[in-house]
């Protein structure tokens, strides 16, 4: 989980490594250099955030990849990622995987990412609900990641998301949302007059008490934006 800011953009990402603890670890930590790699690289403000956001994912893919050359398919480092770039007033954001984003204003949803995921196909098409998530037997089935498999992963990136004051961006793993619902989460932002980072430890401790005992990586990024 990494924030990079200047006076003219914010980047944010969140990165949950698979494949085991040392090859996950790897696979995460060489995705993050690359795409803060790209960031600096890049000049600010984006002209084009979304061709950013499409070439910087590739990008981490291809470095994630090349990790796993000469490994069976099997054991190759692997990563699920959300990220979400601020500028001028909007955010833009990307994911692969179930490493989701969140808009709350107000302490409501206004709009989350939809995981790369069978269960999450199943809820959209109305086959089973959002109470029957938690106990699905293939809710830790990813459909697609960083890594892996060579060719670049299907990407879900979003367009232009205008910003009002005291709106909340939050980019977390899954063991954040697992069992919460999405207006639980929200609910931890409806009040600004606490520090922003008192709220997302208070999520984190009751993400871990609702997956007890078997909470798994429970890493959020979050920014409240303050003016135009």
């Amino acid at each position: 989980m990494t924030v990079a800011a200047t006076d003219k953009a914010a980047l944010l990402v969140v990165i949950d490594g698979m494949g085991g603890h040392s090859d996950g670890s790897r696979a995460a930590d060489t995705a993050l250099k690359s795409l803060l790699d790209s960031f600096s690289q890049t000049p600010l403000p984006m002209f084009d955030p979304i061709g950013f956001l499409h070439l910087a994912l590739s990008r981490a893919h291809d470095e994630v990849a090349r990790l796993g050359n000469g490994q069976s398919i099997d054991a190759r480092p692997r990563a699920t990622i959300a990220v979400c770039l601020v500028q001028e007033g909007a955010a833009y954001w990307a994911h692969v995987g179930d490493s989701r984003i969140y808009h709350i204003r107000n302490g409501k949803m206004l709009v989350r990412t939809r995981d790369h995921s069978h269960v999450e196909l199943l809820l959209r098409e109305g086959k089973i609900t959002e109470e029957e998530l938690p106990n699905h037997p293939m809710r830790n089935f990813v459909e697609c990641c960083l890594g892996g498999d060579p060719a670049i992963p299907e990407m879900t990136i979003s367009g232009r998301h205008a910003l009002q004051p005291g709106d909340v961006i939050l980019l977390c793993t899954d063991g954040i949302w697992a069992n919460l619902r999405d207006s639980d989460i929200a609910q931890f932002f409806r009040d600004d007059t606490q520090q922003l980072r008192a709220w997302l430890e208070a999520l984190g401790r009751r993400a871990v008490q609702a997956s007890s005992p078997f909470s798994d990586n429970s890493t959020a990024a979050v920014m409240r934006y303050l003016s135009n």
